[in-house]
């Protein structure tokens, strides 16, 4: 890789985040952008949400797939109808940050996230191999609910922002994969 230029050569945000305005299945529009890209001839990697069923009395069980390998980590624990807690399991979310570790060694043309959430906004999560996507100059796309955009943009530097919309999201994608590829170049 040339590590030749300096910050003010990239003119392209290579980070970016859908904004999750709840106006669609995040999840299922996720999943058709990496079929897209994956159609393109792109290598596409990270992780996709999948909920399964709800258990009785709990909310749906939140599964993530890596999208290389489609092996699958479970990432919520069943906290009952009365728990105020947060289901996330954070011990989930350490075994299923190995996505993320292998991508940074296999340096895809796009790696996905399924989300910027609570967890990473703490500095948890998959937080530090997102700071390793971008201080690599890899292309990632997430996804970041509406109450958490300013700690996205507090997080990143102000990366990009994007509408729930396929044109504007192939659109950064095309630009951010051929941003990086005149960076090797």
């Amino acid at each position: 890789m040339n590590n030749m230029h300096n910050d003010s050569e990239i003119a392209f945000p290579l980070a970016a985040a859908i904004v999750d305005d709840g106006s669609l299945d995040i999840n299922a529009f996720f999943a058709e952008i990496v079929r897209r890209e994956l159609a393109a001839g792109r290598r596409v990697r990270g992780c996709l949400m999948n909920r399964r069923a709800r258990e009785a009395g709990c909310a749906a069980t939140m599964v993530l797939v890596d999208i290389d390998t489609s092996e699958t980590y479970l990432v919520s624990q069943p906290m009952g109808t009365t728990s105020k807690a947060c289901r996330a399991d954070t011990q989930g979310f350490a075994r299923a940050s190995q996505i993320f570790r292998t991508a940074l060694e296999q340096s895809p043309d796009l790696v996905i996230s399924n989300r910027f959430g609570d967890l990473e906004l703490r500095g948890g999560g998959f937080s530090q191999e997102l700071l390793e996507l971008m201080s690599r100059e890899i292309p990632f796309l997430t996804t970041v609910a509406q109450r958490n955009v300013h700690a996205w943009q507090d997080f990143t530097g102000a990366a990009a922002l994007l509408p729930a919309d396929a044109v504007a999201v192939a659109a950064w994608v095309e630009q951010a994969v051929s941003a990086r590829q005149q960076m090797l170049a």
